[in-house]
């Protein structure tokens, strides 16, 4: 099978990399992007998590320079996907992000962090509940950015109120919630009765059992189902300890990635060839349909933004092994050859 070159719209960190370091630099990162190459993946959005705004602007310094000098990133990297600071800080809400960091959204930051950049701020997550969402929801679409939900505590009116104002998609949907809600009135499923939001989804049977995941592609359907790793550092490695955002998280045996000693999970080990993979596994749906959902549904959703900034992605192609892993892997002049015995990735690819 032949498709287009994967798409990421989340993801931290790869092989060892943080993206979310002031030391990333173009060699690390040409490291990072190589073994997203032997996954599939053409194209991503490096994921900036929440920080105080110094912090995240000298992230943002380091990342985009690394980019910019890098081999790969010119070619793989579109822009750039800011997750916080603007989450619902309350227990559960914001999971492994740095609580003390949130804040209401403030479109002078994004203007702000993305003035000296060379590549975009495409993506930005937000919780809508916060005061001063809805305005700030507005003006960022009509700047050609996509807003998405996440970790937030939005009821169904509230949901309505953001995609009312031009919010297009759940961030790892069924995630970054507390354990316990109300049985029905709860952000997931105000969310998931929101048609004008597709969701993103961490395929890899930690973050949603296939059982759940079997509801919200249902009820989502294929057209508006997307396919994101949240991988960490930690991914495309050995279980151990690894650096995220300042933190130190551990990618466990099982394939897990927390904060030591704690329940939160921290980002993930998956790979999107692993998700396409799982997805196939658990009867959830083809082959063909798993590679749309992490190829050409993502690009669909930033298609606007891409004209807005006048980007051109380039979108690659992958030659798929029956196992359904990457034989063959090309994004405008770069070409990728992979043995089909090789194993790429940790144990933990694959839920």
């Amino acid at each position: 099978m032949r498709s287009a070159g994967l798409f990421d719209l989340q993801v931290n960190g790869f092989a060892g990399v943080d993206f979310n370091s002031d030391e990333v630099d173009a060699d690390r990162l040409d490291h990072a992007l190589e073994a997203m190459l032997a996954t599939g993946a053409t194209s991503c959005l490096p994921t900036l998590i929440t920080a105080p705004p110094g912090v995240l602007a000298a992230r943002f310094a380091a990342l985009d320079r690394a980019v910019a000098r890098s081999k790969l990133g010119p070619v793989m990297v579109p822009g750039y996907h800011l997750e916080g600071p603007f989450l619902n800080s309350s227990d559960g809400y914001a999971g492994c992000h740095p609580a003390n960091a949130m804040a209401a959204p403030e479109i002078s930051m994004i203007e702000r962090l993305a003035r000296s950049l060379s590549r975009p701020i495409l993506l930005v997550t937000i919780a809508p509940e916060l005061p001063g969402s809805e305005d700030f929801i507005s003006a960022m679409c009509s700047a050609g950015r996509v807003i998405a939900i996440g970790h937030s505590a939005a009821d169904v009116a509230t949901i309505s109120r953001a995609a009312q104002a031009g919010a297009r998609l759940s961030t790892h949907l069924g995630n970054g919630l507390p354990q316990t809600l109300h049985k029905v009135d709860n952000p997931l499923m105000a969310q998931l009765a929101e048609d004008r939001l597709s969701a993103s989804l961490i395929v890899d049977g930690i973050h949603l059992p296939p059982h759940a995941l079997k509801v919200m592609l249902r009820v989502k359907g294929l057209e508006r189902s997307i396919l994101v790793s949240d991988a960490v550092s930690a991914a495309a490695t050995e279980p151990g300890l690894y650096p995220f955002a300042g933190m130190v998280v551990e990618h466990a045996s099982d394939g897990s990635v927390r904060l030591p000693g704690s329940h939160y999970l921290a980002g993930s080990a998956l790979t999107l060839d692993g998700a396409v993979r799982n997805l196939v596994k658990w009867s959830l749906a083809t082959p063909e349909q798993a590679v749309q959902m992490a190829s050409y549904n993502p690009r669909n959703l930033m298609r606007l933004a891409f004209r807005t900034f006048s980007i051109t992605n380039e979108v690659g192609q992958v030659t798929w092994s029956p196992e359904l892993r990457p034989l063959e892997v090309s994004v405008g002049p770069v070409g990728r050859t992979f043995p089909a015995t090789t194993h790429r990735g940790s144990p933990a690819t694959d839920g």
